[in-house]
């Protein structure tokens, strides 16, 4: 088989890779980059973002005195301008909301710095490009930005790329799985500590899926609240804390390790490699459905959206 980032440089829209190549090849990516360090310029800023990319600016954020926003919410945000001291935009495009959430900031004369990939963008032009913090990324199936999302992190959290790698390759990749395709539903369990990654991973889930597999994530603690009163023999729990000794059926438990020292780019490599198993178990819902979706993203945002984001 092809090494990942080698899969990742020629795969055709009728030949997309499972998550848990572009996992691989982001920690292959990461493990010889240079990343910028991501400074904050501002001291009560307002942060926003779009789906996965809100979800990002919360984990590399999460120390800042900030109010976090996203798609839905950010005009009702900025009608409180004097709250700010300024804006920073995530957006691996530089495209979609990330061009409307600058103009709106820009209106309200605030000062707006980004996070990207992409610095040709139609966003990184309204800005000057000293406002604009580049990261690379890899060629990629539109939606998995697994690269482009664990940049930032990996900036933030200091941890190895090689190291989480060599964990995926030598220990998560020969922890004996159960077949996938028997289960209709999934409930991923991972620390109370990294629980920023929850939505992160369900996000994935619902790209990947849709509704054709039931995924819950919950923390450790999260779990404990009436999340199973109603049972499914059908429901596999995939553990990635302590051993499991309550939830799902006993054969349908299965406890799975974490990277020592683990932070949030550790918990997003490991849980999203294992859901590129899962992908691999059951149809290619992605694959056969993604160049549909992109044209109607494409009608819907107003420019083109392509199922490989080179």
């Amino acid at each position: 088989m092809k090494a990942a980032l080698e899969q990742l440089t020629s795969f055709t829209v009728e030949s997309i890779p499972t998550l848990d190549v572009a996992v691989e090849g982001s920690l292959d990516l990461f493990a010889s980059a240079t990343l910028p360090a991501v400074s904050i310029p501002f001291s009560k800023p307002l942060v926003l973002g779009s789906g996965n990319a809100h979800l990002t600016a919360r984990i590399v954020c999460r120390d800042v005195s900030a109010v976090f926003g996203n798609e839905s919410n950010y005009k009702d945000l900025l009608q409180t301008p004097e709250q700010y001291d300024g804006v920073i935009i995530f957006s691996a495009s530089g495209s979609k909301h990330a061009v409307e959430m600058i103009k709106e900031a820009i209106t309200k004369q605030l000062p707006v710095y980004m996070i990207t990939n992409n610095h040709h963008s139609s966003a990184a032009q309204l800005l000057n490009p000293r406002m604009v913090l580049i990261f690379p990324k890899n060629r990629e199936p539109y939606t998995y930005n697994t690269s482009t999302y664990l940049g930032p992190i990996f900036a933030t959290t200091g941890e190895s790329a090689a190291v989480i790698k060599t964990f995926i390759t030598e220990v998560l990749s020969v922890q004996p799985l159960p077949n996938f395709a028997s289960y209709d539903a999934v409930t991923f369990i991972i620390p109370a500590n990294l629980a920023l990654a929850a939505p992160m991973i369900q996000t994935k889930f619902d790209e990947l899926f849709g509704s054709r597999l039931t995924a819950r994530v919950f923390t450790d603690e999260e779990i404990k609240h009436a999340k199973t009163v109603v049972t499914n023999e059908h429901e596999l729990f995939l553990s990635f804390v302590s051993a499991n000794n309550y939830y799902g059926d006993e054969q349908n438990r299965v406890s799975l390790p974490l990277p020592l020292h683990c932070d949030y780019a550790g918990i997003i490599a490991s849980t999203y490699y294992v859901v590129g198993k899962i992908q691999q178990a059951l149809p290619a819902y992605f694959t056969q459905n993604i160049a549909d979706y992109c044209q109607v993203a494409t009608e819907i945002f107003g420019h083109e959206i392509k199922p490989i984001v080179e």
